[in-house]
C-alpha cells in the first residue's frame, strides 16, 4: 500500500556529512509526520528527528546543530542532512511516516534502513 524508499547511507570519516532521502509511494492520500530513528548494535531504536506537515519539526539532543529534517510535499520526500558526523551516529537509519491512505486508515510505516558508518 505505501513504500517508504531510504537512500543516501555509506561510510564517511569523522567530520564529514551526509544526506539521506527517504522517498514515499503508493495509494497515499496524506504524509503527517515524517522522521527518522536510528538503531545501533545492540542498542534500541531512538528518535533522530521528525517534521509535522506544518513544519514543526523535533532533534534528539544528541544531534541538535548537527542534523537537519526537511521534506518536500510535492515529491512526498524527505531529507536529513548530516554534518559533523561523529563515530557515535553511526547506526542503521530508519525512515517513519505516519500516513493516511486513500480509503481512510492512517498508520505508521517504516522503511527497510540504510547503513550509516562513521569511521576512520
Amino acid at each position: 500500500q505505501v513504500q517508504l524508499v531510504e537512500s543516501g547511507g555509506g561510510l564517511v570519516q569523522p567530520g564529514g556529512s551526509l544526506t539521506l532521502s527517504c522517498a514515499a509511494s503508493g495509494i497515499i492520500s496524506s504524509i503527517y509526520t515524517m522522521g527518522w530513528y536510528r538503531q545501533a548494535p545492540g542498542e534500541q531504536r531512538e528518535l533522530v528527528t521528525r517534521i509535522h506537515n506544518d513544519g514543526i519539526t523535533d532533534y534528539a539532543d544528541s544531534v541538535k546543530g548537527r542534523f537537519t529534517i526537511s521534506r518536500d510535499n510535492f515529491k512526498k520526500t524527505a531529507y536529513l542532512q548530516m554534518n559533523s558526523l561523529k563515530p557515535e551516529d553511526t547506526a542503521v537509519y530508519y525512515c517513519n511516516a505516519d500516513v493516511r491512505i486513500f480509503g481512510g486508515m492512517r498508520r505508521d510505516y517504516w522503511g527497510q534502513g540504510t547503513q550509516v558508518t562513521v569511521s576512520s
